[in-house]
């Protein structure tokens, strides 16, 4: 039997994070670097995406930004193309690049449902149909995707419809690419946060009582750190999760448990 703890290894694999700039998306990026990936910090924010992959060889992790918006097709298509032909593989994909829209249904515009679902749906689907191309034609990879307890439970603090509505599609959405893709190599999963400390969530999170109120329903008792996050991507994206595929795993305090 292997080492556990080298199951965990990624050394010479190359892996593209979408959102990779900040919050779970560099935590993410980093944990998969110091187990010895290659990252393509994917962002549609240049500036930001430099600074991480500054961060990133700090730390004497090969980083390289990609500036794109994970909705633009064509965009997408040159990227990971562009990605396998530099460093001649595509072993991972974790799709994290996505928002919300806190507000009432009745008052949700449908602008800010279809950018919602462009970015959190449309954009999880066209990175893992041109990651998995690379992925199928070597026979192996692994694509974790970025989902949300609230993509398993209905939520209740505040709406967030469009939010919810994409974060459980991308429960279905994993489990049926898993199936279609496990007998060629590919597996697919997802992870599902509770309420995390990112700059997605500081506003939010500034609200004393919200913050109480997520503490409260919580059977931990507080908020999850970005890193806690990326510690679960590692695991699913790496051999330790080699016989787990279509699985959502919640990091969330017990959340859903309730």
């Amino acid at each position: 039997m292997a080492d556990a703890f080298a199951r965990f290894r990624l050394d010479g694999r190359v892996a593209v994070v979408t959102g990779a700039a900040s919050g779970i998306g560099f935590a993410s990026a980093q944990a998969l670097g110091r187990a010895g990936a290659r990252i393509a910090v994917a962002d549609i924010n240049a500036e930001r995406a430099e600074k991480a992959v500054a961060s990133l060889k700090g730390e004497g992790i090969e980083a390289v930004a990609h500036v794109f918006d994970v909705a633009d097709e064509t965009r997408v298509v040159a990227v990971m193309a562009e990605v396998a032909r530099a460093w001649g593989r595509l072993d991972i994909l974790i799709n994290n690049a996505g928002l919300a829209a806190r507000q009432p249904s009745e008052a949700l515009d449908l602008a800010t449902w279809e950018k919602v679902l462009r970015i959190n749906l449309n954009g999880s689907f066209l990175c893992a149909r041109e990651a998995g191309k690379v992925m199928l034609a070597q026979g192996r990879g692994s694509v974790v995707n970025i989902a949300s307890i609230m993509g398993l439970v209905g939520g209740g603090l505040y709406p967030n419809l469009a939010y919810h509505s994409t974060k459980g599609a991308l429960v279905n959405f994993t489990r049926a690419l898993a199936v279609e893709w496990a007998g060629r190599g590919v597996r697919v999963n997802a992870v599902a946060p509770t309420f995390v400390r990112t700059p997605l969530t500081a506003r939010l999170l500034s609200d004393a009582q919200m913050k109480a109120a997520i503490e409260g329903m919580t059977p931990l008792g507080r908020l999850a750190e970005a890193d806690e996050i990326a510690d679960a991507v590692l695991y699913l994206a790496s051999d330790a999760a080699a016989m787990v595929t279509g699985h959502t795993l919640p990091v969330d305090g017990g959340w859903v448990a309730r």
